[in-house]
């Protein structure tokens, strides 16, 4: 399943990035706010604050529309306190958003689309020991939306909502949700 969704991703970055007038790569990293939306969770459930980093691609279609594949690794999760036991949930993932990039002016633009992410870690850590968490999927679906300033040097600014649309473990209702903030530079 992985070979496939890489397969058609590169496909179709290959044909976009034909027809396209200009490509842009650069490298971003930010801060996570991560939180987990688990249903009937006991105790209480914090957000956990960590870090994303990767690669940027910008595809200008048209003036004022384009599409921005990124590449990155989304350390999230969630801190938990269940009767004064503290726990954090610890979920790292390589998360690849494909996003529709509209210009509302020259340097401003709004970013939605689908993002995918592989899980690569699923593990609770509580009084210094680290337990794998069992059932973690191996796949998370999202759809994420927000908004991209760039200065005329290449650096560039994001906020990013991504709302969980798939379970991070199964037989668990439980879903991630991301708000991150980004500094990124973009090479040409």
């Amino acid at each position: 399943m992985k070979k496939i969704i890489l397969f058609v991703t590169i496909g179709i970055l290959t044909i976009l990035g034909v027809s396209a007038q200009n490509i842009h790569f650069g490298a971003k990293g930010g801060v996570n706010l991560a939180s987990l939306d688990i249903e009937n969770a006991v105790g209480t459930i914090n957000g956990r604050t960590s870090f994303h980093l990767g690669g940027v691609v910008n595809i200008e279609l048209t003036e004022n529309v384009g599409i921005q594949p990124e590449f990155l690794y989304s350390a999230q999760g969630a801190n938990s306190n269940v009767n004064g036991f503290e726990s954090t949930i610890k979920l790292d993932y390589i998360n690849v958003p494909v996003l529709l990039d509209y210009k509302v002016l020259d340097s401003f633009s709004l970013q939605a689309g689908p993002q995918i992410g592989f899980n690569i870690n699923a593990e609770t850590e509580a009084d210094n020991s680290t337990f794998d968490i069992p059932g973690a999927e191996t796949i998370d679906l999202a759809l994420a939306f927000g908004a991209q300033y760039k200065l005329e040097q290449g650096i560039f600014f994001q906020g990013r909502y991504s709302l969980g649309l798939t379970d991070y473990a199964q037989g668990l209702r439980s879903r991630n949700n991301v708000f991150s903030l980004s500094v990124g530079y973009f090479f040409n």
